[in-house]
C-alpha cells in the first residue's frame, strides 16, 4: 500500500533514497540531474524552504517517488519534479503523486497547476524541430515520440500544453509548458 506523505515527515534514509530515484528517473535526460551532488542540492531545495513543498510515496517505508511543488505565483503554483523510481513506474505512484500535489495546491488556494517538462532527449516531435515562426502551433501538434516522454502521461491527468521554451536545453531541445485548472 503506499502511503503519501509530506517530506518534513521521513526519515534521513528516506531523504538519500530520494536523491537516488531523482537520478535514477531522469538518467534518460542529459540536462537533469546526472549527479548525486546535484540531486542531494535539489531535494534540500524542499527542506526549510516555505516557497516549496514536497510530498514522497512510500512503500512499506521505501521511498519509491516524490514530488515537489512551487510556490511561485500567488494563485499558479509549479509542479516541479516529480520522481518515480524507474522499476516502480507504470504502478499508479506518479498520478497519486500528483492527486496529492494537486489537493494541497487546492488547499492554500492555487487556481492552476503549470509544469516544464523538458525534451533533450528525441521523446517528442517537437525534438529537433525548430517551432518558428509559430510558437503556438507547434506546441498545439506535439505528440509524444517513439522513446517516450512524459508529455502523455501529464495529458491523462488532465494537463494541457500551454506553451513551449525553443531551445531552452540547447538548439532543438525545447522546454514544453502545461497547466491544469484546479478549481
Amino acid at each position: 500500500m503506499i502511503e503519501i506523505v509530506p517530506f518534513e515527515a521521513i526519515s534521513a534514509g528516506q531523504r538519500t533514497e530520494a536523491v537516488r530515484v531523482l537520478v535514477s528517473a531522469f538518467a534518460h535526460q542529459p540536462a537533469a540531474w546526472s549527479s548525486l551532488a546535484e540531486a542531494t542540492a535539489e531535494v534540500g531545495k524542499f527542506f526549510g524552504n516555505t516557497d516549496r513543498s514536497a510530498l514522497a510515496a512510500l512503500d512499506d517505508g521505501v521511498l519509491v517517488g516524490w514530488v515537489g511543488l512551487v510556490r511561485g505565483y500567488s494563485h499558479a503554483f509549479e509542479l516541479h519534479p516529480i520522481a518515480v523510481d524507474p522499476g516502480r513506474q507504470g504502478q499508479g505512484i506518479g498520478a497519486a503523486l500528483v492527486g496529492a500535489l494537486e489537493a494541497l495546491a487546492r488547499s492554500e488556494g492555487a487556481l492552476s497547476l503549470c509544469l516544464g517538462t523538458d525534451d533533450d532527449f528525441g521523446g517528442t516531435t517537437l525534438f529537433d524541430a525548430d517551432p518558428f515562426p509559430d510558437l503556438l502551433a507547434a506546441a498545439a501538434a506535439v505528440q509524444p515520440g517513439p522513446r517516450g516522454h512524459p508529455l502523455g502521461f501529464y495529458r491523462k491527468l488532465g494537463f494541457v500544453v500551454s506553451g513551449i521554451v525553443p531551445d531552452a536545453n540547447g538548439r532543438g531541445k525545447p522546454d514544453i509548458l502545461m497547466a491544469k485548472r484546479l478549481q
